[in-house]
């Protein structure tokens, strides 16, 4: 048997999954199961910990290696499992001389069972080309950046990635160029503080900056996306960008957190509730049917009822599409864990009032693409997504193809032609 990874978490880890198959297999493991966990709640933790007990259970003939997040902030706990053969560190997992020492530790049945190293001794990103990905897949992750310099109060997340770090734009626009070559429709541009891109690098470029040179550069390109970004981040080339290139997708996913001002305060976000709104607005104005999404924490510590309210209100003032709701959890050693904690029953109730608001922010969009003509990205059998994002349910059409469609109508969840 080959190696198997089951990923968690961000679309980051799920980029960067066909490269440690690609790097393990080199190695010459086989029958191995790879868990890429992340660490950003303490559920997703725990959502490890389960697979690695029933993985075991069904093979367990199998080694069981974990890396990720996780296994970078916690490696000692993964490796006190009887189920786990091997910790390996979140940038080790990048590198074939880590899954060299780790056959050569299964081969020979002794060495140390953790292989982590330190994290916030890494300072550059090397490019990593997938050669894994199967010519035709609707959408391949283009990873530019790395890492995060900011300490917001409830994230782990910097302790497990590092500090940032980029992808020269050279080295990034001819991943794309390469891509595209193989017949790829869409590039997503991903990494951990995706905004932040470039402050390391000579001349210090922005995001903005990169995005024009590959839509420049790459005109065969039929699709850029961009995944998650900080808006206060945001630079004018970014915005010329949208507004400007069709090719760039009118879709953005934000990182807000919160509605309320002390909230924002508290978490060490580096916007304001006014900063966000007047961003969706001017990002509106340069692209009128842009669609938004949002993380938003439900819960944070010292959290009141008026102040969630706030962030309940912030799905409509922003006029957010998507919404990615996160119940708040203390993760140890953040400052946020610290605080003063909201119950568990108040952060459960304000998470489901969330979600019952984007729920029907995206009805709402749905039902107002009828009679729109839009280029549907055909991502599997039975469904593509428009330029928007929103999913479409379709019968028919080549995969990683793009067909332009007039929307007929919506059943809630998705739109239908």
């Amino acid at each position: 048997m080959a190696v198997d990874i089951v990923t968690f978490g961000c679309r980051l880890n799920a980029s960067e999954a066909e490269l440690i198959r690609r790097e393990a297999e080199g190695a010459g493991l086989s029958d191995t199961i790879v868990i890429n966990s992340c660490a950003v709640t303490n559920e997703a933790v725990a959502q490890a910990r389960q697979s690695i007990r029933k993985l075991k259970r069904e093979r367990p003939g199998a080694r069981i290696v974990v890396t990720g997040c996780a296994a970078q902030t916690q490696s000692g706990m993964f490796a006190d499992m009887a189920e786990v053969d091997r910790v390996v560190g979140n940038d080790d997992k990048m590198r074939s001389e880590a899954w060299r020492d780790a056959r050569a530790a299964f081969d020979l049945g002794a060495g140390e069972k953790i292989a982590v190293s330190d994290i916030m001794a890494v300072k550059r990103m090397a490019p990593h080309l997938i050669d894994g990905f199967a010519s035709g897949l609707p959408r391949v992750f283009v990873q530019v950046q790395n890492g995060c310099d900011h300490r917001c109060t409830f994230c782990i997340i910097p302790y497990g990635r590092g500090n940032s770090r980029s992808v020269p734009m050279g080295a990034v626009v001819e991943q794309v160029r390469t891509l595209v070559a193989r017949g790829h429709a869409e590039i997503v541009l991903t990494g951990v503080d995706l905004t932040s891109y470039g402050a390391d690098l000579p001349g210090t470029p922005k995001l903005g900056m990169l995005t024009k040179q590959i839509l420049r550069h790459v005109p065969e390109l039929r699709r850029l996306r961009i995944s998650s970004i900080d808006s206060i981040e945001a630079d004018n080339d970014l915005l010329d960008a949208i507004a400007d290139d069709a090719r760039l997708m009118p879709h953005l996913h934000l990182s807000l957190q919160s509605g309320d001002d002390m909230i924002l305060k508290r978490m060490k976000r580096r916007h304001s509730r006014s900063d966000a709104i007047a961003f969706c607005d001017r990002v509106r104005r340069l692209r009128p049917d842009i669609a938004f999404g949002a993380d938003i924490i439900a819960g944070f510590p010292t959290e009141t009822e008026a102040m969630f309210s706030r962030s309940l209100d912030l799905v409509e003032e922003c006029g957010l599409t998507f919404l990615h709701v996160f119940p708040y959890s203390p993760r140890p050693g953040t400052p946020a864990a610290r605080m003063p904690q909201v119950a568990g029953c108040a952060i459960k109730e304000r998470a489901k009032r969330l979600r019952a608001a984007g729920e029907a922010a995206l009805r709402e969009r749905l039902q107002a693409e009828i009679s729109a003509t839009r280029n549907v990205l055909i991502e599997s059998d039975g469904q593509g997504r428009t330029e928007h994002y929103l999913p479409v349910a379709i019968a028919g059409g080549r995969i990683g193809s793009v067909i332009s469609l007039t929307i007929a109508g919506s059943d809630g969840q998705r739109l239908t032609v």
